[in-house]
């Protein structure tokens, strides 16, 4: 009875097990002058133009450095989009410190070109996409010519080659911790199956919403984005973004030129969301 009586107290003099927080940066690799808001936001004044951010998301911690979405690279985009102060992606995540051989995985929120085109740039880097978003763009989206816009043969040409050589993980639904604290949460129908990724700071759990959420106005006005196969999911996967970070301020959107003035810059492109752990 007496040791029983003393596990309780032995554990509470353990130490207690330190659970992985991130440092999370966004870093702008380039820009889309003169942007349509009203293809972002849902019933916005078609005369609204804004020079939207192109970014990605580097998040560093527990031994990874881990990078949400990947940018794009290949000549086809160049044009068709008039894209300006573009940095290729690994050159623009050299800015924050780490060499792409350096990033260890990539999330893939979805497969449209400006988030899936350089996942095969960061040679050591492990993929994560949804298996409902993968399985759907290399499959039955092609039987027909309306259910594939947005995405580009490459990137599907380009996720399967990752997968046959075993460098692609497929993420299997909803609210699935892929690495500790690090857990991907499926969206609001932007594509088939994007999703969205939840980060464990010593702020709290940061949102990187992607496309899910294109800019800070969709959440201020809870308006869903334009593009999207079903306006009523993505308005309601708000609901759960909020709930998850706890505060709106840690829901950060896809291409909002305000997150880079809304946190502290710590190099040309690039600011820091959070603090590292101290």
């Amino acid at each position: 009875m007496g040791r029983v009586l003393l596990l309780p107290l032995v554990a509470a003099l353990l130490p207690a097990q330190s659970k992985p927080e991130y440092e999370v940066l966004a870093i702008r690799y380039a820009t889309i002058p003169q942007f349509a808001v009203s293809g972002l936001v849902a019933g916005a004044d078609p005369a609204r133009k804004l020079d939207i951010a192109m970014m990605v998301w580097l998040v560093r911690g527990n031994g990874k450095n881990i990078l949400v979405d990947s940018g794009f690279y290949r000549e086809q985009f160049f044009k068709q989009w008039k894209i300006a102060d573009f940095a290729k992606p690994p050159d623009a995540v050299a800015r924050a410190g780490v060499k792409p051989e350096e990033i260890t995985d990539v999330i893939v929120t979805h497969m449209h070109w400006d988030h899936a085109d350089g996942m095969d740039l960061f040679p050591n880097a492990r993929v994560w996409v949804q298996k409902d978003e993968l399985e759907y763009y290399a499959g039955s989206a092609w039987q027909s010519r309306r259910t594939h816009g947005g995405i580009d043969p490459d990137e599907v040409l380009t996720a399967v080659k990752l997968n046959l050589a075993g460098k692609l993980t497929l993420v299997n639904g909803d609210a699935q911790e892929i690495l500790p604290g690090i857990i991907c949460y499926t969206g609001g129908k932007h594509t088939y199956a994007s999703q969205f990724v939840g980060v464990r700071t010593v702020a709290g759990t940061v949102v990187l919403a992607s496309d899910n959420m294109y800019l800070y106005e969709n959440l201020e006005k809870h308006v869903p984005i334009a593009a999207t196969l079903d306006a009523e999911s993505n308005l309601r996967a708000q609901d759960p973004m909020k709930q998850i970070a706890g505060d709106p301020a840690r829901i950060i959107p896809g291409h909002d030129p305000a997150v880079m003035t809304r946190f502290p810059q710590m190099a040309p492109g690039v600011v820091r969301i959070t603090e590292p752990r101290p």
